[in-house]
């Protein structure tokens, strides 16, 4: 592989993935395939993993190592934590998120998969679509991941039979299509032997397209957060109060979607108090304009109240503020969600006290169906739920923004995270319900 230029490497476009499958599906192995094949691993990595392997009787380098680099992954064979990789090619630069495939470790697929925009899901060619794969496309599904790659793996054990894949990839596309995936792309791979990772198979010529290197080159990268709304949560106001600066007051944090400009009028949320931008300053130099995922400080025109969680929002496009919110969870906790519970709920930059009022359905992943009223959601569950606030909250309806549609909730006494949470998402309208209320300082 050529050497990458600085100026070829500031022309690529940036893809955020995640991997995602069973355990001993192969994920690590994949990953650490990808990054050798692709040239992306030190000299001194493999040789850190060559005598890793060696130790373990191996007799060549287990490539999963490249990923696995806790003490307890090594031992046990399973990824536990998200591991994230950076690598590049001349047409792309890649942020790789393993996720973990063991039932316990879910909650961290959602974390890598939330800012993705494409997922790659593995099964095993012996085992097919198992209940955990299709936990893994719910959760795509749910966190809006624009492309999903099925890899059907370990397709030597199977004969490189396209039998086999056809049949798999069938059953899987078919039901990536009913929780609403957009876009399903399947690949026959064996990541132990390098078939279709990044270069194609001689074993299976039967199949005509892309290696999975070569899709996640050349998949559409669309960064809508720049198209959305405009969203600054405060993170933090800056008062340097200098000689040469007495009057400074700078509202910062890093802009969740959007563009913000000079002179454009804005209001704060939740307070509704409207103002105009009189300077942005980036990286300690004035712009004109800045969009998202970049970190400024607004000035603004008016001395308003402004304190972190607050919300900057274009006038012309600000959200409603709710005290009540609806939305499709992921509950990620030991300990069960339940009606009544009383909770923090995490939204940018603010936390609140709140209130789980009722839980209506919970999704069953075996055929999408939605089990009404289940009173709790213990962990893995995908279900809906109704929440009642404090305090208002500007939210956007998550089909909108990523950033700014989602929360968390969280324990209050040990401040564990409970549940991740999309506003406004479903895979169907559950009959409402009464609210039952709360008799305590918590019902709001």
């Amino acid at each position: 592989m050529s050497t990458i230029t600085t100026e070829e490497l500031s022309a690529t476009t940036l893809l955020r993935f995640a991997t995602a499958g069973s355990v001993d599906d192969g994920k690590s192995t994949l990953v650490g395939r990808l990054l050798h094949d692709s040239k992306s691993v030190l000299a001194d990595q493999l040789e850190a993993v060559e005598r890793a392997s060696a130790s373990r009787g191996q007799e060549g380098p287990d490539l999963a190592l490249l990923t696995d680099g806790l003490r307890a992954e090594r031992e046990q064979g399973i990824t536990i934590d998200v591991a994230y990789r950076y690598f590049a090619t001349p047409r792309r630069r890649f942020i790789l998120a393993d996720t973990p495939g063991h039932v316990q470790y879910t909650r961290n697929m959602v974390t890598g998969a939330s800012t993705a925009e494409l997922t790659v899901i593995l099964v095993d060619a012996r085992n097919g679509v198992v209940e955990q794969t299709r936990r893994h496309a719910a959760i795509a599904a749910l966190l809006r991941v624009p492309h999903v790659v099925l890899a059907v793996n370990k397709m030597d054990l199977v004969g490189y039979e396209e039998k086999v894949f056809a049949a798999i990839a069938e059953e899987f596309t078919a039901y990536a299509t009913e929780l609403g995936v957009p876009e399903v792309t399947a690949i026959p791979i064996s990541a132990l032997n390098g078939d279709n990772v990044v270069e194609p198979s001689a074993s299976m010529d039967w199949y005509g397209g892309p290696t999975v290197l070569e899709h996640l080159e050349t998949v559409p990268v669309a960064h809508d957060l720049a198209h959305c709304h405009a969203r600054l949560p405060v993170q933090y106001v800056i008062r340097p109060q200098t000689a040469e600066h007495p009057d400074y007051r700078g509202y910062a944090g890093q802009i969740a979607a959007g563009a913000f400009h000079v002179g454009e009028q804005i209001t704060v949320l939740p307070s509704g108090r409207s103002t105009k931008i009189s300077g942005i300053d980036l990286l300690g130099k004035p712009v004109d304009v800045a969009w998202t995922t970049q970190s400024v400080t607004l000035l603004l025109e008016d001395d308003i109240d402004i304190s972190r969680g607050d919300l900057i929002v274009p006038s012309k496009d600000a959200p409603p503020t709710t005290q009540d919110i609806e939305a499709t969870v992921c509950h990620v906790a030991d300990a069960p969600l339940t009606v009544g519970h009383r909770v923090l709920l995490k939204h940018g930059t603010r936390t609140v006290k709140a209130i789980v009022k009722d839980i209506p359905s919970r999704l069953t992943l075996d055929d999408l169906s939605l089990h009404p009223h289940p009173g709790q959601l213990v962990a893995n569950d995908i279900g809906r739920v109704k929440i009642r606030t404090a305090e208002p909250l500007p939210v956007d309806s998550y089909a909108d923004s990523r950033r700014t549609g989602s929360f968390i909730l969280i324990d209050p006494a040990d401040g564990t995270t409970l549940t991740a949470g999309m506003v406004g998402e479903s895979f169907a309208s559950p009959e409402p319900v009464r609210d039952e209320g709360e008799d305590d300082g918590w019902d709001f």
